[in-house]
């Protein structure tokens, strides 16, 4: 690809800023945790696996920040602040919170060497989290693309792609495996409303990459399947509960029962860090609601009459019964249930 998603370079977290595209490509330099927390707030960084390398790389900072403290009770006391304040910036994303924990552990065995020592440990982990992630994110590439066949069209919905990961991408990475094995492949995007990723970063990503592509508006979707034009729909996740319920960015769960309906198979793609076991199901998994101004207004312009109400949730959950399967780096779960999940972990 001709851009990276997130980076950390000469002690700044670099990040392509999103809320831009694909109008421009401007790079953010974030120099403190702060910064790294109001970007992914504010969706200058979003997708669940992005999220959480940006968080790694937010305590990265936090850690370069308190290199001079020399005293480990007080050290451990502000770095954990800067984790809590990483930890508030989206809560449905489960990644962020793995990603948060696996930092803060590492952090935690090296409450014994010297602050700039320890630092550069930090970061060190922080990256090898952005180096897997990639790795993980070609796994899954692999395994899905065996689900498509030559002639396919895929319907996804929302980012799910390099813009929302290290660097490859979680449905769009199986279909960009699908692509680059040869297999002729057309796209048909979802515009995703109300801050249209599909429209904005998918059709971006996949223009980038050679890979024909449609956009259509939500509310197509199901006339699209009605009428042939939707072979097989590849999404990502922001979390999976132990049963395999779902959450993606909302609108996913209306796709599963139209797809349901149409006989079509319905696939999610997502790492096992996206999956949380302390959520028995769907229900328990949190769901953030963003500003009502989001629904409201298009570039700052009102669609609506003023004084109307909006209600924006950004994720909704698509029960385990509608997935045809889950695509992991450890494999492909079919029918997804809490024993098949379970029984993943343990491999």
């Amino acid at each position: 690809m001709s851009f990276k998603t997130i980076d950390f370079q000469d002690n700044k977290v670099i990040m392509l800023d999103q809320r831009l595209l694909p109008e421009k490509e401007v790079y953010l330099e974030l120099g403190d945790y702060e910064e790294v927390a109001q970007a992914i707030e504010q969706m200058a960084i979003r997708g669940a696996p992005a999220i959480g390398i940006a968080g790694a790389f937010g305590l990265a900072l936090a850690g370069l920040q308190l290199k001079e403290i020399k005293e480990p009770e007080k050290w451990w006391q502000e770095f954990e602040k800067a984790e809590k304040r990483l930890a508030k910036t989206r809560p449905t994303a489960v990644n962020l919170f793995w990603a948060l924990e696996r930092i803060k552990k590492k952090a935690s065995s090296l409450l014994g060497l010297d602050p700039q020592t320890r630092a550069q440990k930090i970061l060190k982990e922080a990256k090898t989290i952005l180096e897997e992630d990639i790795q993980i994110n070609q796994k899954m590439g692999k395994y899905g693309a065996s689900l498509i066949q030559d002639g396919d069209t895929i319907l996804t919905h929302c980012n799910a792609g390099a813009l929302a990961t290290g660097g490859y991408g979680t449905a769009l990475g199986v279909i960009r495996s699908a692509f680059e094995q040869g297999k002729k492949i057309q796209v048909l995007a979802d515009e995703t409303r109300p801050r249209l990723q599909g429209a904005r970063l998918t059709c971006w990503e996949l223009k980038k990459l050679g890979i024909p592509v449609r956009l259509i508006c939500d509310d197509m979707a199901g006339w699209a399947m009605s009428r042939g034009m939707v072979s097989k729909i590849f999404v990502g996740a922001d979390r999976i509960a132990r049963n395999g319920d779902t959450a993606n960015k909302i609108g996913t769960y209306t796709l599963a029962v139209l797809a349901r309906h149409h006989n079509i198979p319905f696939y999610v793609v997502a790492p096992l860090s996206t999956i949380d076991l302390t959520c028995a199901t769907g229900a328990e998994i949190p769901i953030e609601e963003r500003a009502q101004e989001e629904v409201l207004k298009i570039n700052q312009k009102n669609i609506a009459p003023e004084s109307v109400p909006a209600w924006n949730p950004a994720f909704d959950i698509t029960p385990a019964q509608l997935i045809t399967a889950i695509i992991t780096e450890k494999g492909i779960i079919e029918n997804p249930d809490r024993s098949k999940i379970t029984h993943l972990f343990k491999k």
